[in-house]
This record gives structure tokens, sequence and C-alpha cells, in this order.
């Protein structure tokens, strides 16, 4: 069986363990480890109210090598004050212990309910643990996926290969995210791996590109969390000449990634909180990139919208409704709204299309909505879910 798990690129080991904060018994801690050192990247949330991790990650992501990274699901460890703080910087200094190395070259991320402090005994035990079962097969890589989950039903896992130099490179990721997600940053926890040798700074750059083309295009409830996450570890040991500028190598490399994040995003939109099915939203002849983009995230944001996708119903005046009052230039009578191939509505006006095939359509695992706003050249698109009754269930059940 292939291994798309983390641990597919060479040099990574990974573990994921049930340490204690999910009172559920259920995995909640997760150790990748590179015994070889990598060159590392990594967003963060753009939220004012950012979690504990996320400061000690902006500080150790300088670090000219990172060897690992630690992750907890359960507990947010956000609006914990300087405890928070201490106990994410204790957390770094446990795991380097255990593998030998310094606590700055340690990543963190955390996952869960805000404002409840770490059970920091149960965690450093659980690292020790951790630490104990890293392996570099599936399983490993399977184990840290499954244990950085949370509202998630399944564990999200991609993998991409890609020729360079004549030097086949991986690519290797996993993310978690159901709800809680605006595209404004990686709207996830996401860890990806790679065995390709290049620069920092050009990883940083491909991370970025990769990111804004799939995870920041992603939103299910519109809502960006405290924790958001994207980092990705560069092994080198592919033994491809590095890549120290933007050849043919690096756009090779960057579309592999931006692809694999793509995967990783489609995996969460069906996985999102009581979600059926999911759509992209394309918006075409737009007067500015902004604005294409406003467009699509208003449609994709647009509970009516959501609804009506949930119930197959092809009603295509919300998401007329949606573009019109998001604030972008468009011509009411160039206007038009294709769902799949079929136009429901054209040059301002409504077409005789037939009902039951649009809700055929509609009512896929994934379809496509497309926007004309007859005002530009520039387009843009967003990913959506649809918005059903287990939503309001879920996020009413869960605990505080």
């Amino acid at each position: 069986m292939t291994n798309i798990s983390i641990t597919a690129p060479k040099g990574f080991l990974a573990a994921g363990v049930h340490c204690g904060i999910k009172q559920s018994g259920k995995p909640d801690l997760a150790i990748v480890y590179c015994p070889t050192g990598a060159a590392a990247a990594a967003m963060f949330t753009t939220n004012a109210i950012q979690a504990a991790s996320v400061a000690v990650c902006r500080q150790h992501i300088a670090s000219k090598k990172i060897y690992a990274a630690v992750i907890n699901s359960g507990n947010a460890n956000a609006c914990t004050g300087t405890k928070g703080l201490a106990a994410a910087e204790a957390i770094c200094r446990k795991t380097a212990s255990q593998l030998q190395i310094a606590p700055q070259q340690v990543l963190i991320a955390s996952t869960g309910i805000i404002g409840h402090q770490l059970p920091l005994s149960k965690i450093t035990s659980g690292i020790a643990s951790a630490a104990s079962q890293l392996r570099a097969d599936s399983a490993g890589g399977l184990a840290f996926a499954k244990a950085i989950m949370t509202t998630d039903t399944r564990c999200k896992q991609a993998m991409r290969t890609v020729k360079i130099g004549g030097k086949t490179i991986a690519i290797a990721g996993t993310a978690k995210g159901a709800g809680m997600i605006g595209p404004n940053m990686a709207t996830t926890i996401s860890v990806i791996t790679t065995d390709a040798a290049i620069t920092k700074i050009l990883l940083d750059k491909a991370l970025r590109n990769a990111v804004g083309l799939s995870l920041n295009r992603l939103t299910v409830d519109g809502h960006q969390s405290t924790n958001d996450t994207a980092m990705i570890l560069a092994s080198g040991l592919a033994e491809n000449k590095t890549i120290k500028k933007q050849d043919i190598g690096y756009r090779r490399f960057s579309a592999a990634l931006a692809d694999l994040c793509s995967d990783l995003a489609k995996q969460m939109a069906l996985d999102a909180e009581g979600a059926t099915r999911m759509f992209k939203v394309e918006i075409k002849e737009a007067a500015t990139k902004e604005d294409a983009f406003k467009a699509a995230r208003a449609v994709a944001d647009y509970d009516l919208v959501k609804c009506a996708i949930h119930g197959g119903d092809p009603n295509w005046g919300r998401i007329i409704c949606a573009v019109g009052s998001c604030g972008v230039k468009l011509n009411p009578n160039r206007l038009s709204c294709k769902i799949g191939d079929i136009y429901v509505f054209r040059n301002g006006k409504p077409t005789n299309f037939d009902s039951k095939k649009v809700s055929k359509i509609i009512s896929r695992k994934e379809h496509t909505i497309t926007v004309y706003l007859g005002s530009g050249r520039h387009n843009d698109f967003c990913y959506g879910c649809d918005l059903s009754r287990d939503y309001v269930t879920i996020n009413a059940d869960y605990h505080t």
C-alpha cells in the first residue's frame, strides 16, 4: 500500500498517542521528527487573538534548522495568559530533551477548546510516549494525522511526487479542520513534509503561494480560528540540486505543493461540520482581483446559498443577491450565472433552464457555480460547503 502520509518523503518519522487531554480517549498528541534537520516555513492566523502555540511557533520558525513539530488537539491553549505561554514553551523543551535538540528547533501547534489551561503533566508524559513510538512508515504518519483531529470525522492526507533535475521529490501533508474555517491565512492546522532540497526563503514563498490558492480559498463558516497554523519541513534528502532561484525546478515544486494543498482543502470542505457536499465559486469578468475574490467569498459564505445547496435547490436568486450586496462593481445588464455548465441567469435575465437537471448538478458531491460580473477581466475563486442541520447540532453540543 502506497504511503501518502507525512512520513512518505525521506527523512521523517511520526507518531500519535492519547495523553489524556481528550476525555474520549482518542489520540490527542502528535510528533513529527526529522533527525537530519529541515529547512522550514510557516504561516499563522491573522486573528488579533492568537494562541500561545502561535506566539512560540512564530519565534521558533526563524531557526535555521527545525528538527521536530509537536501538536496537541482537544485544547487550543488560547486566551490562557502567561501560564499558557509558559506551557507552550515547556512542551517544546520536553520535546527537545527527548530528541536531544534545542527547544527553538521545535515547532508547536494546538487546537481545541479556547480558554482552558493545558494539562501539562499529561502532555509531558505523552511526549515521552510519542517519542518512543516514532516510526518512518505509513502507520506512524496515520497515527500523527489522527492525533491532530478535533471535530473531524476522518483524517486528511495527501501526497505528490515531482521530478526536478532527474530526482524524484515527494511532498506529503495532513490537515485538520472542520469548523471555524474562513479564508484568511491557513484556516487550519496543517503539516507538510518534503524531501526537496530548497532554501528557506523559497520554501516560504512556495508555501504562501500554495496556501493562497487552496487553504485560503476555503470557507466553512467564515470564522477564523485563534490557532491557524500551516507549516512545511524540507529534509533535502531527495538530493536534488538545491532550489535557490525561481527557475523551472522551483516552479514545478511550487505547482506540486499548491496541488497538494488544494487536495487537502477539498478534503476539509467535504468533512466540514455537517457538510454533505462542497462547491466552487468562480467569479469572472470582475473589475479588480480584489472584487473577484470578494464576490466569490460572498457567495461561498452566504447562508441562504449554502442552505439551498444542501437542499439541492437551484435558487439562483440567492447567488445574485450575494454578489449584489457585497460592494463589488458589476454591470447589471451583463451579470450572468451558471450552475455547472447550465446558465440559470444571463445578461441580467433569468433563463428557461431545466430545474431538475440543475438540481441534479447541485446534489453532486462537488459542483461549480460561475458568476460573470461583466465589469472587467479579473477572475478568482473560493471553495464552500453546504449548511445542514448537523452543523447547528455539532456546535450546540461542543463542550466549553
